[in-house]
């Protein structure tokens, strides 16, 4: 089975701490509304999440155990793309929980919209990338108060092996799509301000998804 890679670097140290996670046993992270399961998709070995059928809100993720991150970047190969039965208003949701707090009480994330990047619409488009800040500023909080100031156009197929990084520093975020060298979304103002928590794989209304390849370096 093969293995992701969970990189810690400490603040100070020279040599990177690192440790491996069998996917196997991801039975034993923390799945809130979601449940996760080791699969091969699309040619790559990694974890198939979805949401169960009880979940309710947009607090859906799994919690890799035993990370406090506070700085540092997060990178991951994902695919997503809205499951059998899914309502119209399923788009793939799919991404990341970062600095995860008191049981996921509070946390940060970034996410994709894979339906929307080829969308004809170019409304949905504009819709493609998020940031989001639980529990006080979903999307649609933000998308009211300060449209345009945390979503970002971003090129995304339903379905595809997508790379995704995160840089995190301070109250700064940045995320990157496909090997970018230039973020996709700039966030200068993280809501919860500098904290420090958990590192999580996160799934939206209606979405089959997959992740493989995960890599947190702390500093």
């Amino acid at each position: 089975m093969r293995l992701i890679t969970l990189a810690l670097t400490a603040a100070g140290l020279l040599c990177a701490q690192s440790r491996m996670v069998d996917l196997k046993g991801v039975a034993s992270w923390t799945q809130t509304q979601v449940k996760v399961a080791p699969v091969e998709y699309a040619g790559k070995k990694g974890v198939s999440i979805a949401r169960t059928p009880e979940a309710k809100g947009e607090n859906s993720f799994a919690l890799v155990p035993g990370i406090e991150f506070q700085d540092g970047t997060i990178e991951v190969e994902l695919a997503g793309k809205p499951g059998a039965g899914a309502g119209g208003e399923a788009r793939g949701f799919i991404g990341l929980v970062f600095r995860v707090q008191a049981g996921g009480s509070k946390y940060e994330s970034f996410y994709i919209r894979p339906t929307n990047g080829r969308a004809e619409d170019q409304v949905r488009r504009n819709h493609s990338s998020q940031y989001v800040s639980f529990p006080d500023f979903p999307w649609p909080k933000l998308r009211k108060e300060t449209p345009e100031k945390y979503e970002a156009y971003v090129d995304l197929e339903p379905g595809v092996w997508t790379k995704v990084k995160v840089e995190v520093a301070g109250e700064k975020a940045r995320l990157f799509v496909h090997g970018a060298t230039q973020p996709t979304l700039i966030v200068n103002d993280l809501k919860h301000g500098v904290s420090k928590g958990g590192v999580g794989i996160w799934v939206g209304p209606g979405t089959e998804g997959h992740f493989t390849n995960v890599r947190v370096e702390s500093r």
